[in-house]
């Protein structure tokens, strides 16, 4: 293995990091906190816009980041490394789906609910958030587990 593929397998583990990182860190330490201490819907719901707000595109960044170079590695790599950043890749995928559409349609569609719908959308985006950090928990395993070969 060359110097090169063990830089971007680390820029891989890296970016995969930074993503689960964030994600576990909002659905354990700041998501509760949040609703302990915005008891009012409304409150929370507007803090917790201005919390997202502009979050976005460097989320799109990392994940285009962790593509690319999984994609690298899964194409440059032979045997079971291939395999492993193909499988983590395709996990990494899958959790930018659910990442699209919890950006492009329920962020919006919360914006203009019903105090009444909220308590759903809530429980909808923790199953979702909480889905797509098993989905890049699992691909960062994979793709350890590979790179330590």
């Amino acid at each position: 293995m060359t110097g090169m593929m063990v830089l971007v397998e680390l820029a891989y583990l890296v970016l995969t990091t930074l993503w689960l990182g964030s994600m576990v860190y909002s659905l354990v330490v700041v998501q509760p906190r949040i609703a302990r201490f915005f008891r009012d819907d409304e409150r929370r719901e507007e803090f917790l816009l201005s919390l997202a707000d502009g979050n976005r595109w460097p989320v799109v960044a990392l994940i285009v980041g962790l593509v690319l170079s999984g994609g690298v590695v899964a194409l440059a790599g032979s045997g079971a490394v291939s395999t492993g950043y193909t499988v983590a890749v395709g996990l990494d995928l899958v959790a930018a789906g659910i990442f699209v559409d919890v950006s492009w349609r329920h962020w919006p569609a919360r914006v203009f609910a019903l105090p009444e719908e909220l308590p759903g959308f809530r429980r909808r985006l923790t199953v979702r958030a909480t889905t797509m950090t098993a989905l890049v928990g699992v691909s960062y395993v994979v793709a350890m587990a590979v790179s330590l070969r």
